[in-house]
This record gives C-alpha cells, sequence and structure tokens, in this order.
C-alpha cells in the first residue's frame, strides 16, 4: 500500500467517523447514546483522575477562565467540541468517564484523554490510550446490562452515536522521546500501524493492516478476511462505508437536522 493511499484511508476513516457521529440527531434525550473516544481535543478532565505529568493536565489557571470561570482539566479556555455536540443536543455536558459513577450514567460517556494515541506504545503509563478507552467502554457496557438488562442496553450500543478523533500523538510521541524510531522503522509502515488500530471498527481487509484494496482475487490478491456483522462497521472495505453507514449519512442529508452554527 502506497504512501497516499494510507493518507487517504486515513482521511476516509476519520471523516466517516465524524459523519457518523452526526447521524439519528433527531433522537430525544431518552434515546440518545452519546461515546466520545479521543484524545486532548476532547479530554474533559480524564487526566485529572490517573498518574499524568503536568504536561498532560489541565487542571491549573488560566485553563477554563472564560466559561467555568475554573479550570476543569480541558485543554481550553472554555468547552470543548464534545461538549457544544452535547449542548446542541439539549444533553448536560457530558464529564470524563472516570469521574462518573454507574449510578450517575444518563447516556453520555467521555473516555478522551489528553496524550492517548492509537498506540498502546505513546505516551504508556501516563495517558489512556485508545486501547484501555475501549476497554473502558466495555466494562460500562457490562456494568450497564446488570442494571438496565440486555436488551436497552443493546440498542443503546447500537444506536448509539460514536466520535472517534485520534491519532496525532502517535506522531508527536517519537518525535518528543524517541526520534531513533523514525529511522528504524518504514515511515509508511508506522503509520500504517496508527491507521490499522484506528481501523480496527473495517470488515472486509486484505493485506497489511487490512489496507490493500484488492479483494476476492480480481485485483491481484486471493486472500482476504470477512467479518459476519458488517454492519456493525463503520468501513466495509479500506475506503468505503459499510451499507449501514451509507444509510446514516443519506438520513442525514434528508432530514438536514445537524445544526450548522
Amino acid at each position: 500500500m502506497s504512501t497516499p493511499n494510507i493518507y487517504i484511508l486515513f482521511f476516509t476513516i476519520f471523516a466517516s467517523l465524524l459523519l457518523s457521529t452526526l447521524c439519528n440527531i433527531d433522537q430525544t434525550q431518552n434515546d440518545i447514546a452519546l461515546f466520545i473516544f479521543s484524545d486532548i481535543l476532547n479530554d474533559a478532565g480524564t487526566n485529572n483522575y490517573i498518574n499524568a505529568t503536568a504536561f498532560f493536565k489541565a487542571n491549573f489557571s488560566p485553563y477554563g477562565e472564560t466559561f467555568f470561570h475554573y479550570p476543569t482539566g480541558r485543554f481550553t479556555d472554555g468547552r470543548i467540541m464534545a461538549d457544544f455536540i452535547a449542548e446542541y443536543e439539549k444533553l448536560p455536558l457530558i464529564p470524563p468517564y472516570l469521574q462518573v459513577r454507574n449510578d450517575q450514567f444518563v447516556g453520555e460517556a467521555n473516555f478522551a484523554s489528553a496524550g492517548a494515541g492509537a498506540l498502546p506504545e505513546t505516551f504508556p503509563g501516563i495517558v489512556v490510550d485508545l486501547r484501555t478507552q475501549q476497554k473502558q467502554f466495555e466494562k460500562l457496557v457490562k456494568d450497564l446490562r446488570k442494571k438496565l438488562g440486555d436488551e436497552k442496553v443493546k440498542r443503546m450500543v447500537l444506536e448509539g452515536i460514536y466520535m472517534v478523533s485520534i491519532g496525532g500523538n502517535d506522531y508527536l510521541n517519537p518525535v518528543l522521546n524517541n526520534p531513533a524510531l523514525f529511522q528504524s522503522i518504514f515511515m509508511e509502515d508506522y503509520v500504517g500501524m496508527v491507521v490499522g488500530n484506528i481501523s480496527t471498527v473495517q470488515c472486509l481487509s486484505s493485506g497489511l493492516y487490512g489496507g490493500n484494496y484488492s479483494y476476492g482475487g480480481m485485483r491481484g490478491v486471493r486472500e482476504y478476511s470477512l467479518c459476519p456483522n458488517p454492519e456493525e462497521y463503520v468501513l466495509f472495505d479500506s475506503y468505503h462505508p459499510s451499507e449501514r453507514a451509507y444509510g446514516q449519512f443519506a438520513q442525514l442529508m434528508g432530514n438536514g437536522s445537524w445544526h450548522t452554527t
């Protein structure tokens, strides 16, 4: 897979994931479930609750000065993107997952952690990486099943809105802490590792990190894998959305309910 194709794949994944968060936007508060997997851009204070260094914390002034009037852990003067999305949907601001007890869960969970990457090797031990965020999500679902029952939680997970924005720190980490890494590994392979960790959410895959656009023996490669549940994936192959994602995009364009202001 060539480097240009890797970047095309990355932006396709990002665009698809971002668009998928804007679907079913006309649901009521009781029906909606919003789950956020991200890094510093959407950290609402996660790193206040872990052994992060001051470099990855924003729980001191002047952060938060214009809206909250005190530092919350958000890396800005006020609200972050996740806060605005919640406000658009008339939901309360979403606190970090580590702050909320299960009996306080009302339909939103923010797992974002400043410094987090798609790779577990990115700032290990001092941030909540994507894999750990996914494990936290799995634990939340398990706990909610005990409280709410299988059917209600299954619907919440399948029809929920997922916001995924991560990957930049995977390139920042070697520059800051391990510049020799870029000399010991091909950049194309490294990008593939990052994209591969983000684009797992891909049903039909072939080749290294599932990025080859070749399936069914018709494009040069016969070996490929196919998931049994494509409706649970944003991407069907390395470039193109699944039927369910296409349907959500069409619904979004059809009802025009996403806020543009």
